[in-house]
């Protein structure tokens, strides 16, 4: 028998609500545990349901999609969470990479594109609508330009973890490729998210990619 991934949708218009979960049930490995449209049941439901994904929107009424996903994550960290959202605003777009986002999908996109990108999230995949990657791109190496860095302050495992994830691989697939443990993969990540100065693993993943180094996923 196939597993089936758990998802929950947080977002607080009703009826977009309705049809992503609607659209989700027509995957059979997806199953919705929950949806939310306010902080108290997004966080309530998330410790409770335990997802495999969490699809959360940006904007929400109240407390916003930024104030769930941390305390999210400061809950977990391991948790997943990709925002759904209208707002292409590069400064969005940072802020919820840097706040510790998995992905962040636009809510235009075309249904068997986001199912495909919800399939790739479950996976420990990256996901970035395409319109934003380069965006992303761009508010990185501005940043950059005041910043020093460099992979040679790597170890060379350090720098084999982070083509891996240029290249879109999850920590699974990371440490099955280079023969450690995932436990190793996440200590390397941390060390080499710390060295370079990014706060989130996607951050990484983008600037790495722009600079060359990577492997296929």
């Amino acid at each position: 028998m196939t597993s089936r991934h758990t998802i929950l949708v947080v977002d607080d218009h009703p009826l977009f609500r309705r049809g992503v979960i609607q659209l989700l049930q027509l995957e059979p490995s997806f199953e919705v545990v929950g949806e939310a449209g306010d902080y108290a049941t997004a966080v309530r439901l998330a410790t409770e349901k335990e997802p495999d994904l969490t699809l959360l929107d940006l904007n929400l009424k109240g407390s916003g999609g930024l104030e769930i996903l941390s305390t999210l994550k400061e809950e977990d960290p391991s948790r997943r969470v990709v925002m759904l959202t209208v707002s292409d605003a590069p400064e969005d777009l940072m802020a919820a990479i840097r706040a510790g986002a998995d992905g962040y999908l636009l809510k235009d996109m075309d249904p068997e594109q986001l199912l495909g990108r919800v399939r790739d999230a479950l996976e420990g995949r990256t996901v970035i609508s395409d319109t934003l990657t380069a965006a992303l791109a761009a508010a990185l190496r501005d940043e950059a330009r005041g910043s020093r860095r460099d992979v040679r302050d790597l170890t060379d495992r350090e720098l084999a973890v982070l083509k891996c994830l240029a290249g879109g691989q999850s920590n699974k697939v990371i440490a099955r490729n280079l023969s450690i443990t995932e436990g190793t993969v996440k200590v390397h990540v941390k060390h080499l998210l710390k060295k370079l100065g990014f706060r989130s693993r996607v951050e990484a993943a983008v600037w790495a990619s722009e600079q060359g180094l990577r492997v296929a996923a």
